[in-house]
């Protein structure tokens, strides 16, 4: 399976600095295509949010490269790259919350993952980062836009997060597994990307029916962007677009 792709990373109007990190990978193996997308938003209220969120996608991008593509090579079951990916999340949350007791501060960032391997999805998850499905879901036809929210937010009143990499107690995360299907596509995005935006205007705008270039992708991850930006957004907006093509 191919994929069309895109990413959207901005610091935004307000916001001195970009506290999210996004990695985007793909892999042509033997055993099929693997691709990884990630989106980690550093938490704001806490120091040095950029590092955590940096920290976890290089992290990622070295367990992408070493333990699941040597995984895929063996064929390993999926409980055991989930496994993986767990046991990686508890190394970086024990190693955040250390850097953190050394400097004296608190810091943490969201997580939210997606593997795609040939026609299967794994998606884990902590935080108010949030991933969606797109397109013909569940038997249901895409007309109008379809759209399927994957992640729930761990988010306690409006904005006070419950779990995150690092700073909070270690939470298992929360994890999904599925099916793709040829002509849906995923959005991974950081809070400040679709606090300003219904479900519904982002199916509209990013149903893979009408997308068919990568760089119309672009343009219209763009256009959620700088709306939701006209609309009040103070916060970084980070998003990835995967749509899986026939």
């Amino acid at each position: 399976m191919r994929y069309l792709t895109s990413v959207y990373w901005e610091r935004g109007s307000v916001a001195k600095e970009n506290q999210d990190s996004l990695v985007l990978l793909q892999a042509l193996t033997k055993r099929g295509r693997v691709l990884m997308a990630s989106v980690c938003d550093g938490m704001g209220g806490l120091a040095q949010g950029e590092t955590a969120s940096g920290y976890v996608t290089k992290r990622l991008q070295e367990w992408f490269y070493g333990p699941l593509l040597r995984a895929v090579h063996k064929r390993k079951a999926y409980w055991i790259i989930r496994r993986s990916l767990d046991r990686l999340v508890y190394d970086m949350h024990e190693r955040l919350t250390d850097y953190a007791k050394k400097e004296k501060i608190r810091t943490g960032t969201t997580m939210t993952v997606l593997l795609i391997w040939e026609k299967t999805y794994l998606l884990w998850h902590l935080g108010d980062s949030r991933g969606y499905r797109l397109g013909a879901i569940s038997g249901k036809k895409a007309a109008g836009g379809c759209i399927e929210r994957m992640t729930k937010d761990h988010v306690r009143g409006k904005n006070l997060l419950t779990k995150c990499v690092g700073s909070f107690p270690y939470a298992r995360p929360d994890f999904k597994m599925g099916t793709l299907r040829s002509e849906q596509a995923f959005l991974l995005c950081s809070d400040g990307f679709r606090n300003h935006i219904g479900d519904s205007e982002l199916a509209d705008v990013l149903c893979p029916d009408v997308i068919e270039e990568e760089a119309q992708a672009f343009r219209r991850l763009r256009e959620i962007g700088e709306a939701c930006m006209k609309r009040g957004e103070r916060d970084n907006l980070s998003a990835i677009y995967i749509k899986a093509l026939k």
